[in-house]
């Protein structure tokens, strides 16, 4: 069946589209359920694991204000006190996000998914971005909040995504070279970017659907 892996800058309406282009192609659709399993797998609570997610801004925010002060991770320890670090809850995504690849397949959004599964050749990496300004208008509209505030949200997700595969994956998330598709998705209607990512990913083989004459 094979994967897609979407990343979506804030404002680039990543949770609408995803979902969107996994019902098209008849796979699943993978994002609260992924704290959810890294809870299980680790022993502690849901709102745990939720708040130390990669999609969240705040969490990102707890383990990016902990990266000065720790070392190049190279596997997952648990702390003395026995409660899961960061790196354990990164360990435990990137785990869940491997197995799903490994299994039924789907389309994962967020949790440095195109890293994690880059040499895969069953699937599809897909960045969608745009100019700030349009991101942050897209984002008021959508959210219905002051735009001050907005931008802030904003600036703040897209400062601690960039900080966050950059220490764990050393690379910089907004280069081309790391996905097979990047759209603009704030200068097309959703709609279209869908029948993109949807083409694109039939392209590779990648479909919940039997193949013609199955």
């Amino acid at each position: 069946m094979g994967v897609v892996t979407v990343s979506a800058t804030f404002g680039c309406g990543g949770a609408e589209i995803a979902p969107a282009v996994a019902q098209r192609l008849g796979l699943p659709f993978h994002d609260r359920v992924i704290p959810a399993q890294v809870a299980l797998r680790l022993g502690v609570p849901v709102e745990e694991a939720e708040a130390a997610d990669e999609s969240v801004v705040r969490g990102l925010w707890r383990v990016v204000a902990s990266l000065g002060s720790m070392p190049d991770p190279v596997g997952g320890v648990l702390p003395d006190a026995g409660v899961p670090d960061e790196r354990a809850f990164r360990l435990q995504t990137e785990r869940v996000v491997t197995d799903i690849a490994d299994g039924a397949g789907g389309v994962v959004l967020g949790r440095a998914a195109a890293m994690v599964l880059r040499d895969r050749p069953d699937a599809l990496h897909v960045r969608l971005d745009g100019p700030p300004e349009r991101r942050l208008a897209a984002a008021v509209a959508h959210l219905g909040r002051p735009a001050d505030e907005v931008r802030r949200e904003l600036q703040a997700a897209d400062r601690a995504r960039s900080a966050y595969v950059r220490h764990y994956h050393r690379c910089d998330p907004a280069e081309a070279r790391h996905y097979h598709l990047v759209v603009d998705s704030t200068a097309f209607d959703h709609d279209l970017v869908v029948d993109l990512v949807v083409a694109a990913a039939r392209a590779r083989g990648i479909s919940g659907e039997p193949a013609a004459g199955a």
